[in-house]
Order: C-alpha cells, then sequence, then structure tokens
C-alpha cells in the first residue's frame, strides 16, 4: 500500500495541453520538476533528519563511552541506561523510518516517475515540430537528447534537493559536535575543508564542460550508429559495410576524446581526495590524542572524532563525486534542453477546426522557398480547385509539385499569400483538423514498426475489424495479409511489419498506404505517385477500387508516369513554381507545350496510338 501510495502520488502521464520548456537551465528544470515539489520537500525534511541523527549518533556514542569509563561496568546500565535507551531508539528506530520515508519519496514517488513525465512531456511537444525540425537531424539522436535529458534533469533536482541540503547539513553539524568538544579539534577539519572546496572548485567546472561534451558526442554517435541500421538496404545494395564502420569508427573516436579527459579529471579528483582524507584522519586522531594526554578533553571526544573522521572519508568521497555527477547530468540536461526547448516553427493560432461540407481549394498568391536561399520555389501561385474536382499536378522535378501539397497540409507556412479550404484559411485552423480532413498516399510509403491492423487503421483508430478487412481487400491487400506472419507467430493482422514497414515489399507497403486512406475516408485526397510500386496488374485493379474511392471527393494526384493521370479532370503543369500550362490531357497535347514534351518523351514512338486511345 506504502509503494502504490506513493507512486501514484503524481501522475507522469497527465493528459494536458503539451507547452514549450523554458530554455534556461534553472527554468527548465523546475518545469519538469514542479509537479513533485512535494515530494521533493519531504526528501529535503527526511535528508536534514537523516544528516543530523547520523552525526548525532556518533557524538552520543562518544558521551556513552565517556559516561561508562566514569560508571564502571558495574553501574553503568543503573545510571545510565536510559540514556542508552534513547540512542539505541534513535539509531535503530527513528534512522530506519526516516531513510524509510526518504526512499518512498524519492525511489517510488520520484525516480520513476519523473523522468517519464519528462519524457511525455517532452515526446508530445516534439512531435508538434515541423517536419523540417526532423529532416535536419538525426532521429537517433533527437530520441537520445530526450532520453538524456529526462535523466539529466531528474538526477539534478534530486541532487541539489536532496544530496547538497543533507552534505551541507551533515559537515555543518559533524563542525558543530567538532568544536562543541573542543575548537582545537576543528583545526584539522578546517584545513581538510579549505582543501576540499580547492580541488571541488578546479575539477567539478572541468567534469562539468567534458561531461556536456561527452552528452553531444554520445548523441552524435548514437544517431550515425541508428542511421545505419534505419537505411541498412542501402547499406547492403552499396556494399558499403567498411565506409558505415569508418563513420562510426570516427565517432567511437570522437566520444572516446571526451572518455578520456574525463578519465583523467576523475583520476585527479580520486587522488587528492584519497591524500586530504588521509591527512584529515591521522590529524584528526593525532591531534586528538595529544589533547586527551594533556587532559583537554575526554577520551570520548577522541573516540568520537576518530570515528566520525573515518566516516567522512567515505562521505566527502561519495559527495563530491555525486557532486560531479550532477555537473555531469546538468550537461546532459543543457544539451537536450538546448533541442527540447526549440520553439515551434508551425503553431496553431485558435483552437477552431476546419470544417469541410464542400472541399473547395484555393491557393491565392502563394510564395514559399526553402531556407535561406532567396530563389523561391513557389512564386506568387493562384490555384482554385472546385469541390469534387479532380486535379492532376505535372512538372519536371523540382517544378514545385511536393511543395505545394506540403503548403497544403501545413507542413510547412507559405511566406506569402493564403491557402482556403471552403473559404477557410488553413493557417486559422488546429492543424490536426486540417490533415484529418485530408488523406494523403506518398510515393515514399513509410509504415508503422506495429501491426498490419494498427498500420490501416491509423488514420480511424476506432474502426471495426470488418471496417479494416473491407478496406485492405479494396486495396487488394488483403490476400498477401491473410499469408503473412511475423518471427513471433503473429499472423495475418497481427503480424508486425518491421522499421518503416521493411518486412514488406514496395508494392505490399503502397496497398496498405492505399488501404489506410480508404478506412480514413477524408474528403479530400492526395496522391503522390501513389501507385508507383505497383506492377501493372494490380495497379489496373486498385484504379478501379480508387475511381470508387474518389467518388465525389476532391483529388490532387501528382505522377511522372503521367498515364496515370491523363484521364484526370484538369492537369496543372508547374515549372521554376509557377503555373505555365493547365487543361485536359487533350487540350495540352494540342498546345504542344511543355506538358507535350514531357508526353512525348514518356511515349516514345506509341505518340500517335495514345492519341488516337485519349
Amino acid at each position: 500500500m506504502l509503494f502504490r501510495i506513493f507512486e501514484s502520488f503524481v501522475d507522469p502521464l497527465k493528459d494536458e495541453p503539451p507547452a514549450r520548456p523554458p530554455s534556461s537551465l534553472r527554468d527548465f528544470v523546475w518545469h519538469y520538476t514542479k509537479p513533485f515539489k512535494w515530494l521533493f520537500l519531504t526528501t529535503i525534511v527526511t535528508s536534514i533528519l537523516i544528516a543530523l541523527i547520523e552525526v548525532f549518533a556518533f557524538e552520543r556514542i562518544g558521551h556513552l563511552i565517556d559516561l561508562a569509563n566514569e560508571s564502571g561496568a558495574d553501574s553503568f546500565l543503573a545510571e545510565h541506561g536510559g540514556e542508552l535507551a534513547i540512542v539505541m531508539v534513535m539509531i535503530a528506530v527513528l534512522w530506519p523510518l526516516m531513510s524509510l520515508v526518504d526512499e518512498l519519496a524519492l525511489l517510488q514517488g520520484i525516480m520513476g516517475n519523473m523522468p517519464m513525465s519528462i519524457r511525455w512531456r517532452a515526446h508530445r511537444y516534439l512531435l508538434r515540430q515541423s517536419a523540417s525540425f526532423f529532416a535536419d537531424d538525426f532521429a537517433g539522436r533527437v530520441a537520445t537528447k530526450v532520453m538524456q535529458a529526462a535523466l539529466g534533469a531528474r538526477e539534478t533536482a534530486a541532487k541539489i534537493t536532496n544530496l547538497l541540503v543533507w552534505g551541507a547539513v551533515y559537515f555543518g553539524s559533524a563542525f558543530v559536535l567538532f568544536f562543541a568538544n573542543d575548537w582545537r579539534l576543528t583545526i584539522p577539519l578546517v584545513i581538510w575543508f579549505v582543501a576540499y572546496i580547492a580541488a571541488g572548485r578546479y575539477f567539478l567546472p572541468k567534469l562539468a564542460a567534458v561531461s556536456q561534451k561527452q552528452s553531444d558526442d554520445r548523441s552524435m554517435l548514437t544517431g550515425r550508429v541508428v542511421d545505419a541500421y534505419t537505411n541498412i538496404g542501402t547499406v547492403k545494395l552499396f556494399s558499403t559495410g567498411p565506409a558505415e564502420d569508418a563513420y562510426a569508427r570516427e565517432g567511437m573516436k570522437t566520444m572516446l576524446g571526451s572518455v578520456y579527459g574525463q578519465m583523467r579529471l576523475a583520476t585527479g579528483l580520486s587522488m587528492s581526495l584519497h591524500i586530504m582524507n588521509g591527512i584529515l584522519i591521522a590529524g584528526t586522531l593525532g591531534f586528538g590524542l595529544w589533547l586527551w594526554s594533556t587532559g583537554a578533553i575526554t577520551i570520548g571526544a577522541v573516540a568520537f572524532a576518530a570515528s566520525l573522521a573515518l566516516r567522512m572519508q567515505g562521505i566527502s568521497e561519495f559527495f563530491l563525486w555525486e557532486v560531479a555527477n550532477l555537473f555531469e547530468n546538468i550537461g546532459m540536461t543543457q544539451d537536450g534542453m538546448e533541442m527540447i526547448s526549440k520553439p515551434l516553427t508551425i503553431k496553431d493560432k485558435s483552437d477552431r477546426a476546419l470544417t469541410v461540407p464542400k472541399g473547395e481549394i484555393a491557393f491565392n498568391d502563394v510564395s514559399f522557398h526553402y531556407g535561406k536561399d532567396d530563389r523561391r520555389v513557389i512564386t506568387g501561385l493562384d490555384l482554385g480547385i472546385q469541390p469534387g474536382e479532380k486535379v492532376g499536378l505535372v512538372g519536371r522535378s523540382g517544378a514545385g509539385k511536393s511543395t505545394l501539397v506540403n503548403l497544403l497540409l501545413r507542413l510547412h507556412d507559405v511566406e506569402g499569400g493564403k491557402i482556403l479550404i471552403d473559404d477557410q484559411e488553413i493557417a486559422d485552423v488546429t492543424q490536426d483538423s486540417l490533415r484529418s480532413a485530408i488523406g494523403v498516399v506518398t510515393q515514399d510509403t513509410s509504415l508503422m514498426h506495429r501491426s498490419i491492423r494498427e498500420n490501416i487503421a491509423y488514420g480511424r483508430p476506432e474502426a471495426t475489424e470488418d471496417d479494416i478487412v473491407a478496406a485492405a481487400k479494396k486495396a487488394e491487400a488483403w490476400t498477401f495479409i491473410e499469408e503473412l506472419e511475423d518471427q513471433k507467430g503473429r499472423k495475418g493482422l497481427d503480424a508486425h511489419v518491421g522499421e518503416r514497414g521493411v518486412k514488406l515489399s514496395g508494392g505490399q507497403r503502397q496497398r496498405i498506404a492505399i488501404a489506410r486512406v480508404i478506412l480514413k475516408d477524408a474528403p479530400i485526397l492526395i496522391f503522390d505517385e501513389a501507385t508507383s510500386a505497383l506492377d501493372s496488374e494490380v495497379e489496373a485493379a486498385i484504379q478501379e477500387r480508387l475511381d470508387d474511392l474518389m467518388g465525389e471527393k476532391t483529388v490532387i494526384a501528382i505522377a511522372h508516369r503521367l498515364s496515370t493521370i491523363a484521364a484526370m479532370d484538369r492537369l496543372i503543369v508547374l515549372d521554376q513554381g509557377e503555373i505555365v500550362e493547365e487543361g485536359t490531357h487533350n487540350a495540352l497535347l494540342a498546345q504542344n507545350g511543355l506538358y507535350a514534351s514531357l508526353w512525348k518523351r514518356q511515349s516514345g514512338g506509341f505518340i500517335g496510338a495514345a492519341e488516337d486511345a485519349a
């Protein structure tokens, strides 16, 4: 019951609107620590009590030695049994009880929940980043930074609120008790403390700097390794194993440089601590015995000082290494914070949802370019698409076809002009409602590493089994789905497809993607080379299904194989981001312009037959 109470004190997966975390370290850590503030306050209080109990226990033991020495064995228990009982209760009951509360708050309440809460909140925020954000970095590097920052922020908060408070109380109370027995006993402790602070000031900033670099090197190395694994097919096809070895080796050598630097500093710090602690123990024991020999202090005070000095040897090493680890975690946190706290480049301006009663699309004076290049991909483009109209986009590679579709999906924001759907500017509605109204099948079909069922129902998770099977059959996918079995023995719709759908052929992935769009049943459809990976027989069968699917929907289709879109209501020919021709297939051939030139190149010697057939 105690475990459950502390484990459920804070819900780490709370459903709340994703928010951008602050970009300063203190505010970043507090942003994620705030839900756990009462648990951290509990650990602060218990840490103070534990430190006081431990130090006071040493002092009381020394005091009891003096009392035993004065009273003798025969009368000690009769005269001082009560004091002994109090010390025993303090050590055997109160100390474990405070430790239990401290560990319940820390281990059950914070250590597991806090990093998961950070990952949950950071992941939800990053999912709202633009496609460009993820295109600019390794996916593995992004994921590693999220995982590292979660652990780093937790450890930073825990060590600052728990360890530093405990250490300050422990060392402070030890100094007070040394002084209370005899001020001269504090001389070795003061000398040790000054050396201890000096060692910390020298080594810890250097460890912090090298730890931050090592964290970035680790993320870079993970990104390189994951990149090779993700594109293993390309690695195999081009026999680039040795090149990938060299690429990974370069990353590992870079990380080893920071690791070696960290280990050298660690050795220097460790040796400094051993020397300082040896001097403290020897100095305290020798000086204490000398004071006792002069009658200045009791033998109990010597026992207290010597035993606490021995205890402080382990405590001081632990404490300074924990502080060094704190700086390492600060470095990890800062490294992840720089990425996680980046502002969203595409934001919802309101919570208004898009409604699509008709499906009319309008591009009004739209301009856009990528990056800082002054050359615009789309320049002052005007295009109106009527409800239910089927439009094909044609043009050379780089003409702006896919860019136009990405702007409609608001994967990028236009730099000039506006895009409207049923007289609603897409920048004024939520991105989720916009993309929910558009079904997309692309040439580069990417599936989730999940079951066939989950992939088909991805755009409509509440769909029934019958709906999923019907969509698969319409996409000519059901036959091969029934025969699927993965390495864990899961069959049919339950079979998993591997990362990005690698266990399926290109044609199978595209049919799953088509089934997904069929099931989604959005009022606007976009086909970007939707059947390019299919053989002619399957393509012909699916084309009939797609004709039924398109029905009264508004459709935009991109295809380099012009025969697949020749029957569209209207063809839009793009060149360098501008509309240079538009009309039906026959009308564009009659113009003998760019479209006719592209058609001739694809049709070759059969142009006349193709025109007759058209």
